[in-house]
């Protein structure tokens, strides 16, 4: 049996009891660590979970997913998730291709960003596409997030944007020469996605938003400790220190509820100003 299992959002507590279950009765326990991170060492982990923890890169994952499978129709597999089992593209993947190899797959889920967002207030089904945005560099600047941003907030909707972290990656010029060397992790800022964005509306000048438009920066979702979240405009938001990762932005739609005005205000950076902005701006 393949278990995919969630692990939640902040530290080692966050499993839920049958996931937990689940882990004790593996031979192999994997973590994933390069779509998300949790709070916590992987140490931390293994002390909870009682057991040691194999961590599985992009690499082994999307390119040797065979190692991870292998016996998983005798023996128990388990592969955790920071967040929710489905919270990535590669763990659908793995699920299909266990399915080829005709080993049984058990799915245990947990909170992620795409629900806990629900914490800074507004309503999720006030929520469209959530878009993802990545590191610039001087040779590449994607753009096309910036389109899901015109169509959500075209119909009122709010936009979630995850930012990009990298982990384990090699630099061009390693990757060409072949060299197993690694850059250092790094971790989007919301500063630094708001700097992104801007330089995108900069580019295609379709008032998509400008530095005014509202957005909510989360730090830390999940953490009854350390969460962060603050609200107001991008050029307000885009000076405030959030701290450590994980971050993420959310978009305000530009139809918001009042009871979504009410709760926003209490992370509001400066609240006269953030009511004049609601007047002005929104549910016209």
């Amino acid at each position: 049996m393949l278990y995919i299992i969630g692990l939640g959002l902040s530290d080692e507590t966050d499993i839920s009891i049958k996931g937990l279950n689940a882990i004790k009765n593996c031979e192999r326990v994997y973590l994933e660590a390069y779509t998300s991170i949790l709070m916590v060492s992987k140490e931390k982990l293994e002390k909870f979970y009682e057991k040691n923890l194999i961590l599985a890169d992009r690499e082994l994952v999307e390119s040797e997913s065979h190692v991870i499978l292998e016996n998983a129709d005798t023996i128990n597999v388990a592969f955790l998730v920071v967040g929710d089992a489905f919270g990535a593209t590669t763990h659908t993947d793995l699920i299909i291709r266990a399915r080829e190899l005709d080993i049984p797959v058990t799915t245990i889920h947990n909170a992620s960003i795409m629900n806990a967002v629900g914490a800074c207030g507004l309503q999720l089904y006030n929520f469209g596409q959530t878009i993802s945005i990545p590191f610039f560099t001087e040779s590449w600047k994607p753009d096309s997030f910036y389109d899901r941003i015109k169509e959500n907030r075209g119909l009122g909707l709010h936009t979630l944007c995850l930012l990009d972290i990298k982990v384990k990656e090699q630099s061009v010029e390693n990757l060409a020469r072949g060299r197993k060397i690694y850059e250092p992790p790094r971790y989007m800022t919301i500063n630094q996605a708001i700097k992104q964005l801007l330089e995108i509306e900069e580019k295609r000048k379709e008032n998509t938003y400008n530095k005014h438009t509202l957005a909510i920066g989360i730090a830390r979702l999940g953490s009854t400790v350390e969460q962060k979240i603050k609200a107001g405009t991008l050029d307000q938001l885009s000076n405030e220190d959030f701290g450590a990762p994980l971050h993420s932005l959310v978009i305000v739609g530009r139809r918001i509820h009042i009871l979504e005005v009410d709760y926003l205000r209490h992370y509001a950076v400066g609240r006269e100003e953030f009511d004049l902005i609601v007047k002005r701006d929104y549910n016209n």
